[in-house]
């Protein structure tokens, strides 16, 4: 105890800021509980009660559910990944404490959006893979960074935490490549390397191998090509990109009638829309037939008609990467992409209530591979899944969302510190800010180039473009010193008796 005392003195900012974020998040758990719900969740929950790979997203978060399973509580879930939130703002303060000896409130500054931001602790309050993939994103990061000589065997854990992360979200690719391009740059050496790649080839190797007795196809989805056919859908004209719909019959199937200018301001209406407005309103990948939308000949079509797409129309894919991409930036937070999708980040009770001021039943929809959501989520909780509103706690979270959160105009000033260090250091290659700003760039750039905008793939940015500017402010920026004043030899000397 009298260590642990000596510890949390030490430390007290980061401590008071740590205890003060856990007490924002047992708001959250008392006022949302036992669990929030977004539209992926539910698959995820069905993966955990009918363990095989899914077509649409890797399976990483669906483990994690299945090894909580026979607890039978999303408040165990939710409390995990609280868990994991403050787990993240802690290798952040640690990093920048020990590694770059920035002063303690500095540190501790560089965490405050990990730990205060309402929209990363509601995303933690979700059933959603988003803070298991940002903890595992930062504590890569965080060991790379640490290790000024990495071994092989410190190699092997960044590359299990790198599987990890590939296994929670496809974006782990990239990030693995970033990871052994800077490796590479710093001339760690070949050991660390290898023993790096491969222990991220093996569990990854073998998922892949599992989706390919239940698909054929050696991968880790069957749904990139049509991720990017959304993308590409707002915009594709087939007229531009000269398909016959005599020779291109496939390629025919996925074309959208509806003129440009008319078409949905938002991408994922072109994967996920069910309504009947006729062509070109979401329903051209029911063409293909009942059940057969994530099929490898669909995703491979859709692919191929994406990629026809991008080389046609190279200024309008790059028009939409980029519009998406300063999303991030606002200063508020538009209703993007639509209203139903931003109502679930925020601390509001998002389905219809009864009388009692209590949600209803959850969605029933099907569920991948048998079953329906409402009833997959009753039988994992064996009990009531729905969010039940407590007040005052709910109201508390919900007024504090209304403040404090991250606005997208200071992650861009974030963003542009870590610049101004990676710039300034360019005969180094940008230092050691140049791996988090990198990831940062990526995790902002990825969906808008590859999906779509949506305000849960900023947040994982956040932690990295924090870490890049606090080492920028530490290492490359010039602090002005106020000198004494000196004493010239003319002037008295005044000498206390």
């Amino acid at each position: 105890m009298a260590r642990a005392r000596a510890f949390l003195s030490r430390h007290r900012v980061f401590a008071a800021a740590f205890a003060a974020g856990a007490v924002l998040r047992l708001f959250a758990m008392l006022g949302y509980g036992p669990a929030m719900w977004f539209n992926d969740s539910y698959e995820y929950v069905s993966v955990a009660l009918h363990p095989r790979p899914h077509p649409i997203r890797p399976d990483g978060y669906g483990f994690w559910l299945l090894l909580l399973k026979p607890f039978h509580s999303f408040t165990l879930v939710v409390l995990t990944q609280h868990l994991m939130g403050l787990a993240t703002a802690a290798l952040i303060y640690a990093l920048l404490r020990k590694k770059f000896a920035l002063p303690k409130w500095g540190a501790t500054l560089a965490a405050a959006p990990v730990l205060f931001d309402a929209y990363q602790i509601q995303l933690e309050q979700l059933v959603m893979s988003d803070t298991m993939f940002t903890l595992l994103v930062v504590g890569v990061i965080t060991l790379v960074l640490w290790k000024q000589e990495m071994s092989w065997k410190v190699g092997a854990v960044v590359g299990f935490l790198l599987a990890l992360t590939w296994l929670t979200r496809s974006i782990g690719l990239p990030i693995l490549m970033l990871v052994v391009v800077y490796l590479v740059i710093k001339r760690t050496g070949w050991r660390p390397i290898v023993a790096m790649v491969v222990t991220c080839a093996i569990p990854v190797s073998a998922y892949m191998g599992w989706f390919s007795t239940n698909f054929g196809k050696f991968a880790m989805t069957n749904s990139d090509g049509l991720i990017l056919y959304m993308r590409t859908a707002i915009f594709a004209d087939c007229a531009k990109m000269k398909i016959d719909p005599y020779k291109d019959v496939e390629l025919a199937l996925l074309c959208i009638k509806e003129p440009v200018h008319e078409r949905k301001a938002f991408a994922q209406w072109y994967l996920w829309g069910q309504g009947g407005g006729g062509e070109g309103t979401g329903e051209v990948l029911h063409r293909w037939g009942t059940g057969k939308k994530f099929d490898e000949i669909t995703n491979e079509a859709a692919s191929a008609f994406a990629m026809r797409a991008i080389t046609s129309q190279p200024g309008d894919y790059l028009g939409v990467v980029v519009r998406d991409f300063f999303r991030a930036f606002h200063w508020g937070r538009p209703r993007f992409p639509d209203e139903p999708t931003f109502l679930m980040y925020e601390f509001k009770p998002y389905y219809d209530v009864d009388d009692a001021g209590q949600n209803k039943r959850l969605p029933k929809w099907p569920a991948f591979g048998g079953g329906r959501t409402d009833t997959d989520a009753f039988a994992y909780e064996q009990g009531p899944p729905e969010t039940r509103i407590v007040e005052p706690w709910a109201s508390i979270m919900s007024v504090y969302q209304d403040i404090f959160f991250l606005r997208g105009i200071l992650l861009g000033v974030i963003m542009l510190i870590g610049l101004y260090g990676v710039v300034r250091r360019w005969r180094e290659f940008g230092g050691p800010a140049l791996l988090p700003w990198l990831g940062a760039v990526g995790l902002l750039l990825a969906p808008a180039a590859t999906a779509e905008f949506d305000y849960r793939y900023v947040l994982p940015a956040v932690p990295l473009a924090c870490v890049a500017a606090a080492i920028t402010l530490k290492r490359d920026v010039t602090w002005a010193r106020v000198s004494p004043k000196k004493t010239s030899a003319s002037e008295p000397t005044t000498v206390a008796g």
